[in-house]
């Protein structure tokens, strides 16, 4: 039994006989009447009655017509969402983005850019920190991350540059650092800083390091924070100050004075987005052209 000998049984049910069905789905007569014999042959009984004034259904014949029916619409809505998951226009995303740049406007433009051209496909984003994200992403956890990266590439994943960021001072509202903002980072050798852990974002963390190390400035870090958003808070609350990518302007984060030094702009911090080079679903596929033509 096949599908297009069932789309032709319907077809002669519904038309009322051979001939008319035959004009309904553009087959000959003769090699209708042939596939109905061939359905009946194969299922051992009898479909129609047949008599002069035309066919009738017999009670097998009528318990196949129900099936038939609901099985011919299960195929075609099964054909249109398998096209829908080839061609990327549902499913869903799995990204992870650092804490720090969930608020920023280019992340959430790209976002709202794939929403509205790809409205049935779902998001999973998931806050994390570039080092757990690059764990997720090489396990296979992960569609794709917003993150920060090296420029050496990573074996089994492709990124492209999302967005150009520095670093930036962020002070307590109160403190006197934001009515005299310091011109140098000199000027802050004797100043209590709120610091993260490298495990977070390695790569982040290190070429920081690195430019404090050319530029011989050692900040005296007193306090530790989880995440950029814990620093802030513990910040805002006047434990320290600290130094962060420019993005963390974005987040709403009242009791916080961000100073721009020249000596933190000139330390580049690029964010990516990367993906597992053999993740080939479609839905991912789109997410990385919309990256892609902003390049």
């Amino acid at each position: 039994m096949e599908f297009r000998q069932l789309h032709y049984f319907v077809a002669v049910v519904e038309a009322g006989s051979v001939s008319a069905a035959s004009r309904r789905v553009h087959v000959a007569q003769p090699a209708l009447t042939r596939q109905i014999r061939l359905l009946e042959e194969d299922l051992e009984t009898r479909l129609f009655e047949r008599h002069a004034r035309g066919m009738r259904l017999t009670v097998a014949g009528q318990a196949l017509y129900e099936e038939a029916q609901a099985l011919l619409d299960r195929r075609t809505r099964l054909r249109a969402r398998l096209t829908a998951l080839g061609q990327g226009v549902v499913g869903k995303v799995s990204l992870g983005v650092t804490v720090t740049h969930l608020w920023v406007p280019e992340v959430a433009g790209l976002l709202r850019r794939y929403r509205d051209r790809y409205p049935r496909v779902a998001f999973e984003v998931f806050p994390l920190l570039s080092g757990p994200q690059l764990e997720r992403l090489r396990e296979g956890r992960l569609d794709a991350g917003i993150l920060y990266l090296d420029d050496g590439g990573h074996p089994g994943l492709e990124a492209r540059r999302l967005e150009e960021d520095h670093l930036i001072l962020a002070v307590p509202e109160g403190s006197s650092w934001a009515e005299a903002p310091p011109a140098r980072l000199s000027d802050l050798a004797e100043a209590d800083f709120v610091w993260g852990f490298r495990s977070a974002s390695p790569v982040y963390y290190d070429r920081m390091q690195t430019h404090f190390q050319r530029l011989g400035f050692h900040p005296r870090v007193v306090q530790y924070g989880a995440d950029n958003i814990a620093i802030l808070s513990m910040v805002a609350a006047g434990l320290g100050i600290a130094i962060l990518p420019a993005a963390s302007r974005c987040h709403p984060m009242p009791g916080i004075r961000f100073v721009e030094l020249a000596e933190l702009r000139a330390c580049e911090m690029p964010l990516w987005f990367a993906w597992r080079a053999d993740n080939d679903a479609p839905a991912l596929r789109n997410l990385v052209a919309l990256v892609t033509q902003r390049d």
